[in-house]
């Protein structure tokens, strides 16, 4: 039995960690890679959800269940499958369905708060930072939550100034003292993700 090797890909939102994510999973072929969203492990918001930018704040760690991913994590080492939570982000709720997923022998945990949580940097066997600039953050999250989740540009922009940054100065930004390997992202990172998918493609035999 394989223990599955387990990367933090942390940054701020919009960092490009997902997209570097995907690549890399695409790259080691998907029966290989598996990645683990921090967006699936948000609590029940629906009772306190007041409007698109209202007082919820995603980005601030309570928001999450840590202890749930790092569990997840830990089972995945077992060998075993492990019930992956779907969040609807229209009602903002958890929905009763799951996704069952067995382990594999990449395993990529993508999120903005990932390396501030102790429970699951204990988790991770590396952790990787995107580096990125606040306005192209900021246009890439507007253009993702206009165009996938329903969102006004209006309320992604009162979020970002109210809730986004300010959490992100608090709790990511300090986060990168985790990182093993930080990523300076401007829209180009080949190099990164070719490095990655060679050592991991070489330890694994893929």
């Amino acid at each position: 039995m394989f223990k599955p090797h387990v990367i933090g890909v942390a940054g701020g939102s919009g960092s490009g960690k997902t997209h570097f994510a995907l690549e890399l999973q695409k790259s080691l072929g998907e029966e290989n890679c598996l990645i683990l969203y921090q967006d699936n492990y948000y609590i029940d918001q629906s009772a306190k959800f007041d409007g698109d930018g209202g007082s919820v704040n995603f980005d601030h760690p309570s928001s999450l269940d840590f202890s749930l991913l790092a569990q997840g994590l830990r089972i995945l080492r077992t060998g075993q499958s492990i019930h992956i939570p779907i969040y609807d982000f229209k009602t903002h709720t958890r929905k009763k369905e799951t996704l069952v997923t067995p382990p594999k022998k990449v395993v990529l945990v993508d999120g903005i708060l990932i390396l501030h949580s102790d429970e699951v940097r204990a988790e991770l066997d590396e952790a990787v930072f995107f580096d990125t600039p606040e306005e192209l953050r900021f246009q890439r999250r507007l253009r993702r939550d206009v165009h996938e989740r329903g969102r006004t540009p209006e309320g992604v922009k009162k979020q970002f100034e109210l809730q986004v940054r300010p959490m992100h100065n608090q709790f990511v930004e300090p986060s990168k003292n985790h990182a093993h390997t930080i990523i300076k992202d401007l829209g180009e990172y080949s190099s990164a993700l070719k490095a990655f998918h060679q050592r991991l493609a070489e330890r694994f035999h893929l």
